[in-house]
């Protein structure tokens, strides 16, 4: 048993394989719905970052592009990628709704089509983190950042409720591929200083909380099974029995972290905000 384990823990997993299904998850259900609930947290980070007018940003797997419009909105150069084209479009709407002039590419995070050295901050929230190829992706990160410059990031903890959420899907989904590394990771500051430590002359990591705030916590299930990928394809995945399980394991966890005091859902949900700066 322990040599099995020994091998399953350091076998090469099939990371395209492996990409090529996390993208039929993200291009599922409309995750437009959910990011665009989470902008604070975008705004948070450019923030802590203390963007300046006449940046030049790059948002890494952007979604509907919640920290491609703070950035723009502190009239900063932005450019918002993605690898679900329905995601930008999102984003594009959002822009011109506002009147920003971001421009917006389909993107691989783990092969971003710039020169090296061309952006002055790189961010990503909630997105980077579920790249199959960690370290490639943030090799790409601090890639196109200028020598100087700074990454910043928001990724889910793996001790915090979204951590938790993707811990009971799962017990009812077969194992990761071998060699397959949680994206919890990246809410570590472990894992940041291990991919960047070499290239960086700070790293800044602060826990922070994200409440979720929904009409009930009915309400967030039907709201995270209907358009969040991850849980939506975790449940088209089940028979009715086990269905009905799971939802009853992501309901009594809701119960159990529900701060609101009456029938709504208000649950904090911890992030690590993450801030590189190059050397």
């Amino acid at each position: 048993m322990a040599t099995m384990t020994a091998a399953r823990q350091t076998a090469t997993p099939d990371l395209t394989a492996l990409k090529t299904k996390q993208q039929a998850a993200w291009s599922s259900g409309n995750y437009a719905v959910v990011g665009s609930t989470l902008q604070i947290v975008g705004e948070q980070l450019c923030e802590t970052l203390d963007l300046r007018s006449g940046s030049k940003v790059l948002d890494v797997a952007a979604g509907n592009g919640m920290v491609s419009l703070a950035a723009a909105r502190r009239w900063c150069d932005v450019t918002s990628t993605d690898y679900v084209p329905a995601l930008l479009e999102c984003g594009r709407a959002r822009a011109s709704a506002d009147g920003f002039p971001i421009e917006f590419r389909e993107a691989d995070a783990e092969a971003l089509p710039f020169d090296d050295a061309t952006f002055d901050v790189v961010l990503s929230t909630f997105g980077v983190m579920f790249t199959p190829n960690q370290a490639q992706a943030a090799s790409e990160l601090a890639r196109v950042c200028k020598p100087g410059g700074r990454i910043g990031l928001a990724n889910w903890t793996p001790e915090g409720f979204i951590g938790q959420v993707f811990k009971t899907l799962g017990k009812y989904l077969p194992p990761p591929p071998a060699g397959a590394k949680s994206p919890a990771l990246w809410g570590t500051r472990t894992a940041l200083e291990e991919m960047f430590g070499s290239q960086a002359s700070s790293i800044k990591a602060e826990p922070r909380m994200f409440n979720f705030r929904y009409r009930s916590p009915d309400h967030f299930l039907d709201v995270f099974r209907t358009f969040y990928g991850p849980v939506l394809k975790a449940f088209a995945a089940l028979d009715a029995a086990a269905q009905q399980e799971l939802h009853n394991d992501l309901y009594a966890l809701i119960v159990r972290t529900n701060k609101s005091g009456d029938a709504t859902m208000v649950v904090p949900s911890e992030y690590l905000e993450g801030v590189i700066t190059l050397r």
